[in-house]
């Protein structure tokens, strides 16, 4: 199994495995909250962004941040509604098929951008319900820190 394998299959792993038993406003502000004192502590230039369907529920820009990642976000978001996977999962995917998001995928690639850093929420029995989404660091450590925050709200006394 290549490197590019197993990575897909961690990532696979952590969509099955990071899953909320439901997902409220409340559960949005703590869940963003948490991915902002995360990033603060580390002096780590993001931008944080919390959805529901349509309705932005959270957003933060922490110092170093700038509009351009806002622009980010609204793309990988695209990619986690169409596909409904994390942006990094459908970016390496198609890394191993040596495939690009473009119009041959019916996508326009100025709208979508398959890099990581936006992670479904899923509740079961309804599917992905919002997208939890960090920009502002190479891919992989966007999607990271994501994976992180989930890991430890769904670990709390607060998570579902």
């Amino acid at each position: 199994m290549s490197d590019l394998e197993k990575l897909i299959a961690t990532v696979q792993e952590q969509e099955q495995r990071l899953v909320f038993a439901r997902f409220t406003e409340a559960d949005a502000w703590r869940l963003g909250s948490l991915l902002v004192e995360l990033a603060a502590g580390r002096d780590l230039p993001v931008a944080v962004d919390i959805r529901r369907g349509q309705q932005q529920l959270f957003h933060a820009g922490l110092a170093g941040s700038s509009a351009d990642n806002d622009a980010w976000i609204e793309r990988k978001v695209r990619v986690v509604y169409r596909f409904a996977a994390s942006s990094y999962l459908v970016g390496r995917r198609l890394e191993a098929k040596g495939a690009a998001l473009d119009a041959a995928m019916g996508v326009d690639p100025a709208l979508f951008a398959a890099h990581g850093g936006a992670f479904p929420i899923r509740v079961p029995g309804v599917g992905v319900v919002g997208v939890v989404t960090v920009s502002g660091l190479p891919q992989a450590d966007d999607h990271a820190l994501v994976v992180e925050a989930i890991e430890a709200f769904l670990g709390s006394a607060d998570g579902r």
